[in-house]
């Protein structure tokens, strides 16, 4: 194509064309092969040119794509939701279907909201957040935010949620170690909202594992409790941001549970359509669901395409197809073999100071010196080199943030679809290895590190 409409991520990038995928690989219209290790955007949970997904497509499109959520409800979306509810781990959940995990959490912002309103309680409005987190690129979701690099064009517009430090034992922001620590990012919480005063504030929200904006921070045992206790102990609901992390990604069904802890609220994306539809939902608890059905019936928020029979026939679909083949308890298996891969590799190249995640979100930070924890410069931009060169070799990686405040480090993240084989990570590991020393022999000769 000598020319385009089309507004891509960098207008100056001339991308290659996609022609097919199957399995964990991608193929553009050269022939080139790609093993996705990112699942796209952590999202391609069960991989490409799946036959059962595919032909549900085709048999829900025979019936009715679309209707509209004020006229009819359908069969697929009810099935959907009751589904939804059974997995969740603790109680029934009610779900709301929209589009994107972006429309996701800000519904989860305004149903938290309304609760407290239909409680007869009109001033807890404020949402409280982490610094090193990403909930979406709508403006509610946004103000949720803290991710300093996608909220700076937008501040003014923003509001100020972001009020914690991030669980980020690499780099503590208290200078202290698990577990004598005893969770001074988690407590940290009941300090911000003895500073803002409960009466103002209505939910927190927090990614169970921390995906772009800190490259799978995993907090440390016990953290989640922690949070949970303090959120009841001044009657403010508890959000959990599990659309990356949701659906089996991380070795459980939802990542919270590996903290044995329930949220009032899940917002899911994602791997709950592994990408074969655009869906998303807001889960809601039957605690904040009960004032609402005595009160007003009625969540005030609502997208043209929610519930659509297409959407819900499909994540319907994948959800079955993820419990068929077993994929949680194989994205547990293979998640421990890939992080032990990677943690070999850290031990080749001096630039990757920590590697962590859960299941198959993994993740990898680079320093400059390991000894410091320094990131490198922040003109060389290493994540896009990494990234750029691992795709030149067949490699898709993720990019994310990292370092102080998410500021000025380097971090990608490595997800590969659940269905990965063992054969397959090994694979995978040969290219990341082979992407590794081509940066390095580019930082070498540009006399960024030393030879």
């Amino acid at each position: 194509m000598d020319e385009t409409r089309l507004i891509k991520p960098l207008l100056d990038k001339d991308y290659p064309m996609i022609s097919h995928g199957d399995g964990i690989y991608l193929y553009d219209t050269n022939g080139k092969r790609y093993i996705d290790g990112s699942s796209g955007a952590i999202t391609a949970s069960i991989g490409h040119g799946v036959k059962e997904i595919i032909e549900e497509i085709e048999k829900q499109a025979h019936k009715i794509s679309f209707v509209y959520r004020s006229q009819f409800t359908s069969e697929p979306a009810e099935q959907l939701a009751k589904k939804l509810s059974d997995l969740a781990k603790g109680g029934e959940y009610w779900s709301f279907f929209v589009n994107s995990g972006s429309e996701a959490t800000e519904t989860a912002m305004k149903i938290a909201i309304q609760y407290w309103q239909e409680k007869g309680i009109k001033g807890k409005n404020k949402i409280l957040s982490r610094w090193m987190s990403y909930h979406g690129i709508t403006i509610g979701a946004l103000s949720m935010s803290g991710h300093s690099g996608r909220r700076a064009r937008f501040v003014p517009l923003l509001e100020d949620f972001p009020t914690i430090h991030p669980p980020y034992c690499f780099r503590c922001p208290f200078n202290a170690t698990f577990p004598s620590c005893n969770h001074m990012c988690a407590t940290e919480l009941e300090q911000a909202i003895n500073r803002i005063g409960a009466e103002h504030i209505a939910a927190f929200i927090a990614e169970p594992i921390i995906g772009a904006a800190g490259g799978a921070i995993v907090p440390p045992e016990g953290y989640y409790q922690v949070i949970k206790e303090i959120c009841e102990k001044h009657d403010i609901l508890f959000i959990a941001d599990e659309v990356m992390t949701g659906m089996g990604r991380t070795g459980k069904m939802f990542a919270l549970e590996h903290w044995d802890t329930e949220a009032d609220i899940i917002a899911l994306g994602k791997g709950m359509s592994a990408g074969y539809t655009p869906v998303a939902a807001t889960l809601v608890s039957e605690k904040v669901m009960e004032p609402i059905q005595k009160g007003s019936k009625l969540i005030m928020s609502g997208h043209t395409y929610s519930a659509n029979p297409q959407s819900a026939a499909v994540a319907l679909a994948v959800v079955d197809y993820i419990e068929t083949h077993h994929l949680v308890e194989k994205s547990e298996k293979q998640g421990k073999y890939l992080i032990t891969k990677l943690q070999e590799l850290q031990n080749n190249h001096p630039i990757i100071g920590d590697v962590r995640g859960k299941g198959l979100m993994c993740g990898i930070e680079f320093v400059s010196d390991m000894i410091t924890k320094f990131p490198f410069k922040k003109e060389i931009d290493l994540t896009s080199l990494i990234v750029s060169q691992g795709q030149h070799n067949g490699l898709l990686l993720y990019p994310a943030a990292a370092g102080i405040e998410g500021i000025g480090g380097d971090a990608v993240l490595v997800a590969p679809p659940l269905t990965i084989t063992r054969n397959q990570v090994d694979e995978l590991i040969e290219l990341l290895d082979q992407t590794l020393k081509d940066v390095e022999m580019e930082l070498r000769n540009n006399g960024v590190i030393s030879a």
